[in-house]
């Protein structure tokens, strides 16, 4: 089985810096692209930042300067730094993994894409 493990968010101040974190099961083995989205109220889900396994990047335009995502292909963990935060970054952030190979008893098993069960982001004085 595969899952997606987020820590992380929090409560901070316009200007602040929170890392965000996703670790993937055990299990698991191999993530083709790791990604952040994030969701506020009332909006739908969108891209904040993508990595694959080679470490290529991209990243949404409202976050570029600000935001760096980063990943430990050994350890199939996802990070993302966020910097000099503003109110409208408030939202829940999911991490999404793209194509994974993990173990399932003595089987080698394929997942197209496994999504985190969020962590919220509060920016607010």
């Amino acid at each position: 089985q595969v899952q997606l493990v987020e820590s992380g968010g929090g409560l901070v101040q316009p200007g602040g810096s929170l890392r965000l974190s996703c670790a993937a099961s055990r299990s698991v083995f191999r993530i083709d692209t790791m990604a952040w989205y994030r969701q506020a109220p009332g909006w739908q889900r969108e891209l904040v930042a993508a990595i694959t396994s080679g470490g290529s990047t991209d990243y949404a335009d409202s976050v570029k300067g600000r935001v760096t995502i980063s990943r430990d292909n050994a350890k199939n963990t996802v990070y993302l730094h966020l910097n000099s935060l503003k109110p409208e970054d408030t939202a829940v952030y999911y991490c999404y993994a793209d194509r994974l190979s993990y173990y399932s008893g003595r089987d080698i098993l394929s997942a197209l894409d496994a999504w985190g069960q969020g962590t919220l982001v509060t920016v607010s004085s």
